[in-house]
């Protein structure tokens, strides 16, 4: 086992394709195949389980993961010890975060960031943020921009660097339920309802529901980010429960309306990582950055 081989099996583990990675890593795949065969018989256990398309760890393979992770990180942070002070920090993070947040939050985090590591490689992925945790715990990111959740899970990092308000809202055109959003007292049984269908926004939206007592009618669950949560608002298919920094950088924007209803509570927006991520100089480098430009209140 060398540094070279846990490299390629920690991409491996996040391309979870062996083509991808073999052209990440300049490496045939067959001769990929063979250095992750080698490792396997190392440990004597098999690592992935393999289809055609993808493969998915196993339980041993989950164990190394983690082990490999702080092998490439302290094997990292040795070679910039061993570099001359002058050396820039050079190297590659992964970060992940929803589209809208891409252009709203993370641009404020990377500015300063990319003037004072101009070498260091940033690979930005987007997508439904409540698949931010998972794509920590599976490796498939360094760091992302997340809602914090309910329950952090186990040696995980959180920085808030803000509070996202969420707002109900509805077509302005009008719709089936328009009649009904007009009454005094809507009877909101009876208006159908888009929402997300995991993350804290759905937890939000619960506890919202529970504050007004009442079951909703469930027209839509999304997955894949809160930007379709508005988009099919504005089409007049429902009533929905959207981030407001989603609503204001929505396209659609002036064809939905905030219904002045009971408040929902705010969820915070920060950074989250690995708590081994933190020994990366790279990673650090980032945290740091988040720390000093949103502080703590």
């Amino acid at each position: 086992m060398n540094i070279k081989t846990l490299q390629l099996f920690l991409h491996l583990c996040s391309s979870q394709n062996f083509a991808q990675t073999a052209n990440a890593m300049h490496i045939s795949p067959s001769a990929l195949s063979r250095q992750i065969q080698k490792l396997e018989q190392q440990i004597g256990k098999p690592l992935f389980v393999r289809d055609n398309r993808r493969v998915e760890l196993t339980e041993a393979g989950k164990k190394l993961l983690e082990v490999a992770s702080q092998i490439s990180n302290q094997w990292q942070q040795f070679c910039l010890d061993a570099q001359d002070d002058n050396q820039e920090l050079s190297g590659e993070i992964r970060l992940f975060c929803s589209v809208t947040a891409s252009f709203s939050h993370l641009p404020q985090l990377l500015r300063d960031f990319r003037l004072s590591y101009p070498k260091v490689e940033l690979k930005l992925s987007t997508g439904d943020p409540a698949q931010a945790i998972e794509r920590l715990i599976e490796n498939q990111a360094d760091i992302v921009l997340c809602a914090m959740p309910s329950h952090l899970p186990a040696r995980l990092c959180f920085h808030p660097i803000g509070d996202i308000p969420l707002s109900v809202i509805a077509p302005t055109q009008p719709s089936s339920f328009s009649s009904e959003l007009q009454k005094d007292t809507p009877d909101w049984e009876h208006i159908p309802f888009i929402i997300p269908i995991t993350g804290t926004a759905r937890e939000r939206s619960n506890t919202w529901f529970k504050k007004m007592k009442f079951k909703p009618t469930i027209y839509s669950q999304t997955s894949g980010g809160h930007e379709a949560i508005v988009s099919m608002v504005a089409l007049g298919l429902g009533v929905g429960i959207a981030p407001d920094v989603v609503i204001n950088n929505s396209p659609v924007k002036d064809k939905v309306q905030r219904l002045n209803v009971a408040p929902i509570d705010p969820f915070q927006l920060g950074v989250c990582c690995h708590e081994t991520q933190l020994s990366n100089p790279l990673i650090k480098a980032l945290w740091q950055i988040a720390q000093t430009k949103f502080i703590k209140v």
